[in-house]
């Protein structure tokens, strides 16, 4: 995973096909398809970080991509996706990890913006800084909005995907501290292979 540009671009490459696969089976399901997606998206987001490899770190324009997909992006994304997938009966539930979402994606976006992140190669590791003024609050509302989301979907699939996710995030920051958030990225794509799987049971389900 995120050992070295080479194992960034390998994995990346990989799960990005996962997530093309995982879109192609969803596409007759349009409320699938952003959560299918999200293979795809990680994929990209390794890639990505394979140039940060490559430039030794910095503040460059791949640093600010892949910090915006991480940050921002994901604490959006994840979930809208799975409160457009899941079943009726769990979407009031769902209303307080997309809330969280939100209100984490916009400081994280006001952040991105009025501060310079950093990424520093530490050994087989990189990390990100962007000194945010409050980051355990940041991180439970991060972490809410992204595992919650996935742990409160009462779908098997997809909490299947929310305990190996949070299996990773606290692996991740037991070994990692420093470099949590690129290691559990690298963790979470991987297991987000899990989407394809999800996506043709859900199609067979709805078909």
């Amino acid at each position: 995973m995120c050992w070295s540009a080479t194992a960034d671009v390998v994995a990346g490459t990989i799960i990005a096909a996962v997530g093309a696969a995982a879109v192609s089976v969803a596409a007759r399901h349009p409320r699938d398809l952003p959560l299918a997606a999200l293979p795809l998206l990680l994929g990209t987001h390794q890639i990505i970080e394979a140039v940060v490899w490559h430039h030794g770190g910095g503040t460059g324009p791949a640093t600010v991509a892949w910090s915006v997909i991480a940050l921002p992006l994901l604490a959006l994304w994840v979930p809208a996706a799975v409160l457009c997938a899941a079943p009726p009966s769990a979407r009031r539930r769902l209303l307080l990890p997309l809330a969280a979402g939100v209100a984490t994606a916009a400081a994280l976006a006001h952040a991105l913006v009025t501060r310079t992140v950093t990424a520093e190669i530490r050994g087989h590791t990189v990390g990100y800084s962007l000194g945010l003024p409050q980051p355990e609050l940041t991180v439970v509302g991060y972490l809410l909005a992204t595992l919650g989301s996935l742990l409160l979907s009462g779908d098997r699939g997809l909490v299947l995907f929310g305990v190996l996710a949070s299996v990773g995030a606290a692996v991740s920051f037991g070994l990692w501290r420093q470099e949590y958030l690129s290691t559990w990225c690298a963790f979470a794509a991987v297991c987000s292979v899990v989407l394809l799987l999800w996506a043709r049971r859900s199609g067979r389900r709805r078909s």
